[in-house]
């Protein structure tokens, strides 16, 4: 699912952003994740220099499409941004990431987690 919805998907995207964007018009914005970049241990920081290492298939999915996105800059010269952002919050996200956490332990009076 992730190599569909994140690979392919944004292979599809830079098609079709390619073939019917004007140049100087359009920059494609690819949103990504921090966790194309491994994990920190107790100390550390990730930057844009960092290598990426990804630890999982979703995170693998992810430094795939980004490399995607890379590579239609390079190759085509579209213009490309890409965040790596870091808990990312929608009406889909899973429950165990830590933003829907919070609301769903606030909500129900439930000890909030505090992790580092």
């Amino acid at each position: 699912e992730f190599v569909m919805s994140n690979v392919v998907g944004t292979v599809n995207l830079l098609n079709a952003a390619k073939e019917f964007w004007v140049a100087g018009e359009h920059v494609f914005h690819h949103v990504s994740t921090d966790e194309v970049y491994g994990s920190l241990g107790d100390e550390g920081l990730f930057t844009e220099e960092t290598s990426y290492d990804p630890r999982s298939p979703y995170s693998a999915s992810k430094a795939s499409s980004d490399h995607f996105v890379r590579a239609y800059f390079h190759t085509y010269g579209l213009p490309v941004k890409i965040s790596n952002c870091s808990n990312n919050y929608g009406s889909h996200h899973f429950p165990e990431k830590l933003i829907p956490l919070m609301i769903h332990n606030i909500l129900n009076n439930k000890p909030l987690p505090i992790y580092g």
